[in-house]
């Protein structure tokens, strides 16, 4: 199932190109896609997508599969970013296996 609503996390310059694109996670397999053919201002590198519904990218369904650490979640609110979860790192992994 795929999102229904992506955008840009900050407002793209009033110039800039939209382009049709795939939006896909970090560690997609060959058939998952957040959204297909999603017409988008085209993002500056390193610019940010909010995927509204995400599915299995919400935190509820998230793993480390793959080794691939959780992310940092945040909360939109009145059109601020906040930080209400930060992301995982290595570090935290092993902590599980502690004493082991």
């Amino acid at each position: 199932m795929e999102a229904q609503h992506i955008e840009l996390v900050s407002p793209p310059p009033p110039d800039a190109e939209v382009s049709t694109f795939d939006v896909v996670g970090p560690v997609c397999e060959s058939a998952d896609f957040l959204g297909k053919d999603r017409e988008l201002p085209t993002p500056a590198k390193g610019a940010g997508l909010v995927v509204h519904d995400a599915g299995a990218y919400c935190m509820s369904m998230a793993s480390t599969y793959n080794l691939k650490m959780r992310p940092p979640e945040y909360w939109v609110d009145n059109g601020s970013l906040v930080k209400i979860r930060h992301g995982e790192t290595f570090e935290d992994l092993l902590k599980f296996f502690d004493g082991l």
